[in-house]
């Protein structure tokens, strides 16, 4: 007997707002920096990365390399595509351990 797997995708999951801030927010707070380029494409991916690449100026296929869990978008990419998906950068201060 074979066990048929299928490729998961988050972005299948983000139907709403509060999904997706969710998604961010816990992704953000890991600081890996691999992962939130990964979750960033995955929410751009949710919302149509075309739409995303119109808004932002900049090419689907630039998109797709930047917000890959290989991608090292600069802060200029970061910053246009929170913008276009409705976030914004920001900094706290971290809780003391």
């Amino acid at each position: 007997m074979t066990i048929e797997t299928r490729r998961f995708d988050a972005a299948e999951y983000l139907e709403t707002e509060e999904d997706i801030s969710a998604y961010l927010k816990e992704v953000f707070e890991t600081g890996d920096t691999a992962l939130i380029a990964a979750a960033l494409g995955t929410v751009a991916r949710a919302r149509g990365i075309s739409s995303i690449a119109k808004v932002t100026g900049l090419t689907r296929e630039t998109l797709y390399r930047a917000l890959s869990p290989d991608g090292n978008p600069t802060l200029s990419t970061l910053a246009a595509v929170t913008k276009a998906l409705g976030f914004r950068l920001s900094i706290e201060p971290r809780e003391a351990a």
